[in-house]
């Protein structure tokens, strides 16, 4: 039996895949614990999972704190700025308790968990939820920052690796502090820890499918695309309020914006209340705990709920609209439902084109979504057989897959490969 220690931060589609991974570990007779901020200890205890809290333990979804983080054009920056700020902290919690592990896995933002790995040079497992986090130039990210840049896809790879070897200095200054850190704990490597420096050298987990995103040639050589690791609400009930809306009428439209950008989502939702009622339409809006500029007194057809698992309600949705997180993005694909995205930032522009490109969406940038652009787009998407099936077809091969358990494989079978009791 070998003890594994995840390590992620961010909201519930940054934790949600590391429980149903260390679930199935512990099905290959395995300890998994999972490293993050203290707000997540019973979701995560109760699975069955140990837990260690590492520092920062900000709440994903203040407004004062989260809405900075979701500006399309500086929010990337002001997240990766305000990790490397507190690495001191997270490197000294993760040193804390490392020890006591046989393998790390870590997510993207994980920086000192990296830099506590090379250290003790403790085997290494990274992963990436998002294709965009492989910042590749064979198929190059839509940058939330720069969308057309997209444009440099039509001429050839030598292009995009033109843009990159602009942004990496760049980036090495917003993270300064992880290297100053890596220089004082006596680390050579050089590699910039957003880019080359974020991958292990031994594993590296792509989270998704291949139907979203197929491996590159300048993807880390040593990468396993597992498919999306979906964890489910272990209580399959549906509140009954929810439930006699579900229904009593025609199929919702759905409206969310995930367990963090929900924090920011401004006029999103009285937005799409206009759009729902002019095209008299059924609507599900899931708010999280804040009131969203919503009226006391919605009309008949529209339900507001605080929040609802998404493998539950997305099923039974005429469409989806979302933020393009990759836990909802991931979960519209699986429920075989048209989706509109309207991404607000970070990875949420690719995850928008890369749905776009598989035919089963429409998307809509946060700054253009207005109740006239969300009634045309949904207009169109509702009538549209081909989106339809294409969103049909797309689920059933994501269904298909077994993220959760390939993924504690291939980490079953490095440990056997180290040496590693498993």
């Amino acid at each position: 039996m070998a003890a594994v220690l995840f390590t992620t931060f961010g909201s519930l589609g940054d934790l949600h895949p590391y429980i149903a991974i260390g679930q199935e570990l512990r099905k290959l007779g395995h300890q998994a614990a999972i490293g993050t901020i203290a707000g997540y200890e019973d979701k995560i205890t109760s699975q069955g999972l140990g837990f260690v809290p590492i520092r920062p333990h900000a709440p994903a979804d203040d407004p004062a704190l989260v809405e900075p983080f979701f500006d399309q054009f500086r929010g990337t920056e002001r997240v990766l700025r305000a990790l490397a700020s507190v690495v001191r902290e997270s490197y000294q919690d993760t040193l804390l308790v490392a020890r006591e592990f046989d393998a790390m896995v870590t997510h993207p933002t994980s920086l000192g968990a990296v830099l506590v790995a090379q250290q003790l040079k403790l085997p290494w497992i990274s992963s990436v939820l998002a294709p965009a986090s492989f910042l590749s130039a064979c198929d190059p990210p839509v940058l939330a920052p720069a969308p057309w840049l997209i444009k440099v896809r039509a001429l050839g790879p030598g292009a995009m690796r033109a843009v990159w070897r602009i942004v990496k200095p760049v980036t090495r200054y917003w993270l300064r502090e992880v290297i100053e850190l890596r220089r004082e704990i006596g680390l050579a490597s050089r590699a910039n820890p957003l880019f080359e420096g974020a991958h292990s050298p031994d594993l590296v987990l792509a989270l998704f499918s291949r139907r979203f995103a197929q491996p590159q040639p300048d993807w880390p050589a040593n990468t396993i695309v597992t498919g999306f690791p979906f964890f489910d609400d272990p209580d399959p009930r549906v509140a009954p309020e929810l439930e006699t809306f579900l229904e009593t009428g025609p199929a919702p439209v759905i409206f969310t914006l995930g367990s963090s950008a929900v924090a920011a989502a401004g006029d999103f939702y009285a937005a799409s209340l206009q759009a729902i009622e002019r095209l008299g339409v059924r609507a599900l809006f899931l708010t999280g705990s804040h009131p969203q500029n919503l009226p006391g007194r919605l009309p008949r057809q529209v339900l507001a709920w605080p929040y609802a698992p998404h493998e539950q309600v997305f099923p039974r949705a005429s469409a989806i609209v979302h933020q393009g997180g990759i836990g909802t993005t991931a979960q519209a694909l699986r429920s075989g439902r048209p989706m509109l995205v309207v991404p607000f930032a970070h990875d949420q522009f690719d995850n928008a084109g890369r749905a776009r490109r598989l035919s089963v969406a429409a998307t809509i940038p946060r700054r253009g979504y207005t109740p006239r652009t969300a009634e045309r787009a949904l207009a169109r998407l509702l009538s549209s057989p081909n989106c339809s099936q294409a969103a049909i077809s797309v689920a059933n091969a994501v269904r298909a897959e077994t993220g959760a358990a390939a993924a504690a494989v291939a980490i079953d079978n490095y440990l056997r490969q180290r040496g590693l009791p498993g």
